[in-house]
């Protein structure tokens, strides 16, 4: 039996993953299998708690905020009040921890940009570790810039306080909701869905990070997935 380098089985364990997290995404993309008159009539409401409530989990409602008979003076008065709020900071993190995990993979499989991150430290892109810790190895400046940026798309850009998270990003057929409404409840669910599948992950990959002082990549090559038992075993 031909034997294969160690190196070859990580870069293949990674191609999968990125194969996986492509597919998913077009997965919750394509076409729906029926359709739907195009009329405002189907537009998603935005605030409709049914939204994201698919299986295997339906309603998840642990502490009760979605529960009218708690509030049985202004019934569902309450409830609207709070869940446009909750439900657009889901959203939000939902996409944030996406953009999380495909830089993990990014950053993991060595991709950077050319040249220098602070010519004046001598500092190239490429000099950063790829794991939690590089964020600690921008220089002070540089994470002063990030945080003005995402400033800047919190206020201005993409305002947090449009609470739909809808900013008309059309991208051709894709998600053209006006003239396919079919497609909105669905992607709509695909991008809460996949938003906290996101949220579980990144906070996995950090967390394992941290115990196994491992980035997600350097796991994959050495199939160490716990940090229990032992000795860089699987288990």
């Amino acid at each position: 039996m031909a034997h294969f380098p160690c190196h070859y089985y990580y870069y293949l364990k990674m191609k999968l993953a990125i194969a996986t997290l492509l597919a998913g995404s077009a997965a919750a993309f394509a076409p729906a299998e029926k359709t739907v008159s195009t009329t405002a009539l189907n537009s998603v409401d935005p605030l409709d708690p049914s939204i994201g409530v698919t299986a295997p989990l339906g309603l998840y409602d642990p502490l009760g905020w979605l529960d009218a008979s708690k509030d049985p003076a202004s019934k569902f008065a309450t409830f609207h009040a709070n869940f446009e709020r909750r439900r657009a900071v889901e959203r939000k993190h939902g996409r944030i921890a996406m953009m999380a995990m495909a830089g993990t993979f990014v950053h993991n499989n060595h991709w950077t940009f050319d040249g220098y991150l602070s010519p004046s430290a001598d500092l190239k892109f490429s000099d950063i570790s790829t794991g939690i810790g590089g964020l600690f190895e921008v220089p002070p400046a540089g994470l002063l810039q990030i945080l003005l940026f995402c400033g800047f798309v919190e206020l201005a850009w993409w305002p947090a306080t449009q609470l739909d998270g809808d900013y008309g990003v059309r991208l051709g057929t894709l998600n053209d909701w006006e003239a396919q409404p079919a497609k909105e409840l669905r992607q709509k669910n695909a991008e809460l869905n996949n938003g906290r599948a996101a949220m579980m992950a990144i906070a996995g990959t950090i967390t394992h990070e941290v115990v196994t002082g491992q980035t997600f990549a350097e796991q994959a090559a050495a199939g160490h997935f716990s940090p229990f038992g032992d000795g860089q075993g699987f288990f």
